[in-house]
């Protein structure tokens, strides 16, 4: 992020903070403020517009969301090189992996969204593990696929990943709407369009229904507590990086709020939790690590770990960042909340490639700890 848009930020929480949340919304872009039609047809608040896929735009912003990372093209620090930009990504053109990068799309009552499919070459027989995963503000599937590395590791695991894609008419920069009421409940919403696509690879694919994951970076990683929460018999497990805990926010002012501090105390307490996995970067300047540990005590009551159990142990990656990772095992000592927090990352996908955005290849590696985590804890193990 530059340093007027973290100013920025920072002054528009600070506001919000104090209750002054007029003059927040003026802080933030002019497209972002203008009422309009909302889904109920009754006034959406700033920035809503139709959508051309049968939905509506959120209530709150709908330029620069909190979700997190800064907008694509952007001047400004960031974690590492950067090479691929998402608006220089033709959607046509994937690298030369060796398996399938099939193209999909899923429509249900909530409107469409498209998703991209990794069939690995190198399948394995029999029913595959499948991790469905969700992108940050501003990027694309083919971005995060290349920043995670997630394909070359389905290649060497026999796994299937799936992408699925924001809708800009949805949402202009391509955030989830992790913050909306409406997007945070079964059956409703972007979690329907969500769990409709995973449903809709495993009828089309041969899918190990006791590993089947979901995992977001950011904005996807807010999203992705949201489907762990909403669709507990769906997902194995939820691997969140850099993001927020499930009903955290219910508009933009908590939003705003929930990343500067972490979640008020009107966050959402799943009824039955998935096991779940946080990474946290401690200079993160865009989500405060404090959500790490929201997410963390929601984890602890959802699955029914016990935080007296837990085990910390210190690790430092050659030459790079040195993390805290701290288990809270379930019966069989299966680890059934993880966190890691890595000194020193900001907003970035911990040990990602340079080659994708917001990735810091410093840190440990989250892709392949994330598959780790789901095979301990794959259902009927």
């Amino acid at each position: 992020m530059d340093e007027h848009w973290t100013r920025t930020m920072a002054e528009a929480t600070r506001l919000t903070r104090e209750g002054r949340l007029t003059e927040a919304a003026r802080l933030l872009p002019p497209a972002a403020s203008a009422p309009a039609a909302g889904r109920d047809g009754g006034e959406a608040g700033p920035g809503a517009t139709p959508a051309g896929d049968g939905t509506r735009a959120p209530r709150g912003m709908t330029g620069r969301l909190p979700g997190l990372e800064p907008p694509p093209g952007r001047p400004g620090r960031r974690e590492g090189p950067r090479r691929l930009r998402p608006e220089d990504i033709d959607g046509r053109t994937a690298p030369r992996w060796p398996g399938r990068f099939l193209d999909g799309s899923f429509t249900g009552p909530a409107g469409t969204r498209a998703y991209k499919l990794y069939v690995p070459a190198a399948g394995r027989g029999g029913a595959m593990p499948l991790i469905v995963m969700l992108h940050g503000g501003g990027q694309h599937p083919i971005d995060v696929a290349i920043g995670t590395r997630l394909n070359e590791l389905a290649e060497r695991d026999g796994l299937l990943v799936a992408y699925p894609e924001q809708s800009r008419s949805a949402n202009a920069m391509g955030y989830w709407n992790w913050f909306q009421p409406s997007d945070q409940v079964h059956g409703e919403g972007e979690p329907s369009l969500i769990a409709g696509i995973t449903r809709r690879v495993m009828d089309e694919h041969s899918v190990d229904a006791g590993r089947v994951g979901v995992a977001g970076f950011s904005a996807g990683g807010a999203m992705a507590a949201v489907m762990g929460a909403t669709y507990p018999d769906l997902y194995t497990a939820a691997a969140v990086h850099s993001g927020l805990s499930y009903g955290g926010a219910h508009d933009l002012p908590s939003a705003l709020a929930a990343m500067s501090r972490g979640a008020s105390s009107r966050a959402g307490s799943p009824g039955r939790g998935i096991p779940l996995i946080v990474f946290h970067g401690d200079r993160d300047a865009v989500v405060d690590r404090a959500n790490a540990d929201d997410l963390v005590r929601q984890g602890l009551r959802a699955t029914g770990a016990a935080a007296e159990g837990a085990i910390t142990t210190l690790g430092q990656v050659p030459g790079g960042h040195a993390y805290t990772r701290t288990v809270y095992p379930g019966a069989g000592d299966r680890p059934l909340v993880e966190r890691w927090i890595v000194h020193g990352a900001g907003h970035a996908w911990s040990g990602g490639s340079a080659e994708g955005s917001h990735t810091d290849a410093r840190g440990p590696d989250a892709s392949a700890e994330l598959l780790r985590f789901l095979a301990e804890n794959a259902r009927g193990r």
